[in-house]
């Protein structure tokens, strides 16, 4: 099988790796050279730990040849299935996958790793809304299990048995879900993220301990404000602004704290700083 992944990124190159591990033959698409040099290391790292480990048993070498890189879209002619990670911006989304439904044969599965803009808005921009999915991975890829199947308005059930049963081989633990915005666990955490974030703003505690009473006391692996730093600032407030816009509620208004820190640079782990320093 013949998998395309468009976005050599934190979630891309994730995507890529597992289904290169589990034998698929991978494509991965980025729009400059640099993103691929850092899209490919990344990779090369997680596998080399992975196989320290133990976690996985074939050389990282040989999972590595079945990883080919292009700058060229026009490259994923003959794929079996086209994922999508780029930047959580619609418009971006869309264009993308206008121009690939123009030349790749209609059989082929367009899936999306969105986690909150509509799989059904983004099949609308295509002639294959039946064949259009989304398939929502978790950072990072090698190591989460979960992955959200998103059924579109015109998705058929076919093609979302077929990424079902995929993720499956991949060892993931799939889920299906319907298309609301924020889906369902960005529903549930990006609010849980946004309401430690005014507490924060408020100074009812400080950051190390609101992560820790959500450690501590509700049992969360890491506190919101560090995973906040995980995932990225900008992403956080991405998805805070579709679930504001789409549902209308002033609950999932995203907070005047993460907005200043993203307009300041302040993105979390990626750029250095967040609610954190890092090296």
């Amino acid at each position: 099988m013949k998998v395309t992944v468009f976005g050599a990124g934190t979630m891309g190159r994730g995507i890529a790796q597992v289904f290169a591990t589990y034998n698929h033959d991978v494509l991965l698409i980025d729009v400059e050279q640099k993103f691929i040099d850092n899209g490919i290391n990344g990779i090369k790292s997680s596998l080399n730990k992975l196989y320290e480990k133990k976690q996985i048993n074939e050389e990282p070498a040989k999972i590595l040849e079945r990883i080919k890189t292009s700058l060229k879209i026009e490259d994923s002619k003959g794929s079996d299935l086209v994922i999508e990670a780029i930047v959580e911006k619609f418009e971006m989304k869309a264009d993308l996958f206008k121009k690939l439904d123009e030349f790749l044969d209609p059989r082929v599965i367009f899936a999306s790793n969105t986690s909150s803009i509509s799989i059904t808005r983004l099949a609308s921009m295509t002639k294959r809304p039946e064949k259009f999915v989304g398939m929502h991975f978790f950072n990072p890829v090698p190591l989460m299990k979960l992955v959200e199947i998103v059924k579109g308005e015109k998705t058929d059930e076919n093609t979302v048995n077929y990424v079902y049963d995929l993720a499956k081989s991949l060892g993931k633990i799939p889920v299906k879900v319907q298309d609301y915005p924020g889906f369902v666990a960005n529903r549930i955490l990006m609010p849980l993220i946004n309401e430690a974030i005014n507490a924060l703003m408020e100074g009812v505690a400080t950051k190390e301990d609101i992560d820790s009473v959500a450690k501590f006391g509700l049992n969360h692996p890491m506190g919101p404000l560090e995973l906040a730093d995980l995932i990225g600032l900008d992403v956080c407030l991405d998805i805070m602004n579709v679930l504001y816009q789409d549902f209308g509620d002033q609950r999932y208004a995203p907070s005047p704290l993460l907005k200043r820190m993203v307009a300041s640079g302040k993105l979390g782990r990626k750029s250095g700083e967040g609610f954190y320093k890092y090296k």
